[in-house]
C-alpha cells in the first residue's frame, strides 16, 4: 500500500469519526424522534372532556349568581374553578385533545350541559336560598362525577388532578351548606348523592340530632327534577 493510499484512509475514518459524533450529539440534543404523544382510553378522553365544562357550567353558574345577589360565596368559587378548568387544559394539551369549552360565558358544546346550565340559573333567580341550593347541587354531581372518573383511569397525573379537583367541591359544597344553613336553621339534605356521603364531608354524624331541612323535593321544587333523576349524574340525567 502506497503512502498517499495510506493517508487518504486514514483521513476517510477521521470524518466518519467525525460524522458518527456529531450524529450522536444531535441525538442526544433532541435531534432524534420526537417522543411519542400518550394515549387516552375512549372512556378517559371523554371523563377528561367532560369534566372541563361541567367545571365551566359551575364557574359561570356561579357567576351569574353572584351578579344576582352580589353573595361573597358566589364570588370566591368560581375563581376555583377557573383553576380547575385550566388543570384540565392542561391535561387535554398534554394527550392532543379538542378542547370543548366556549369562550362564551353561558355557552357550551354539550347540549345536555347547556340545557341544564339554563335550567339551573333560572331556578337560582327565584330567590338567594335556591341559588345556594343550585349551588350545592353542583358540588355534589361534581364529587359523584369525579368519583367516576377516578375509577376510569390509572394515569398519575389525571388521578391527581382528579383529586385535587375532589377536595376543591368538598370544600365548596361545606361553604354552601354554611349560608343555607345560616337561612334556614336546618340540617341540609343531600339531593344528590347520600346523606351518609354529605355528612362524611360536612364532618358531621347523621345522627347529630339536628332538625333535617325536609326532603329536597319538598324543599327545592323546580331542580328536583335534575338532582333526583336515574342513572348518573349531570351526564346522564341532566333534565330528567
Amino acid at each position: 500500500m502506497s503512502r498517499r493510499t495510506l493517508i487518504a484512509l486514514i483521513m476517510c475514518g477521521v470524518v466518519m469519526g467525525w460524522m458518527q459524533d456529531s450524529a450522536m450529539a444531535r441525538k442526544g440534543k433532541g435531534g432524534g424522534k420526537p417522543a411519542p404523544v400518550p394515549v387516552l382510553s375512549k372512556a378517559e378522553a371523554s371523563d377528561l372532556q367532560f369534566m372541563r365544562e361541567e367545571e365551566k357550567l359551575a364557574r359561570d353558574v356561579y357567576v351569574a349568581m353572584y351578579d344576582e345577589y352580589g353573595l361573597r360565596v358566589f364570588s370566591n368559587i368560581p375563581k376555583a374553578e377557573q383553576r380547575h378548568m385550566d388543570a384540565i387544559l392542561r391535561l387535554l394539551n398534554t394527550y392532543g385533545l379538542e378542547d370543548p369549552a366556549m369562550d362564551s360565558s353561558g355557552k357550551f358544546s354539550n347540549a345536555e350541559l347547556q340545557g341544564l346550565f339554563d335550567t339551573l340559573v333560572a331556578t337560582g333567580r327565584q330567590s338567594k336560598l335556591d341559588a345556594l341550593m343550585v349551588g350545592a347541587l353542583i358540588e355534589e354531581v361534581d364529587i359523584e362525577d369525579l368519583v367516576v372518573a377516578m375509577k376510569n383511569t390509572d394515569k398519575a397525573d389525571l388521578l391527581t388532578v382528579y383529586g385535587n379537583l375532589l377536595a376543591g367541591s368538598k370544600n365548596h359544597l361545606n361553604a354552601f351548606v354554611r349560608n343555607i344553613e345560616a337561612i334556614t336553621g336546618e340540617t341540609y339534605v343531600a339531593q344528590r348523592i347520600s346523606q351518609e356521603e354529605v355528612d362524611a364531608i360536612l364532618g358531621r354524624s347523621a345522627l347529630d340530632g339536628r332538625k333535617r331541612l325536609g326532603s329536597p323535593r319538598e324543599r327545592r321544587g323546580a331542580v328536583v327534577g335534575i338532582s333526583q333523576g336515574g342513572g348518573g349524574a349531570f351526564r346522564t340525567s341532566s333534565l330528567s
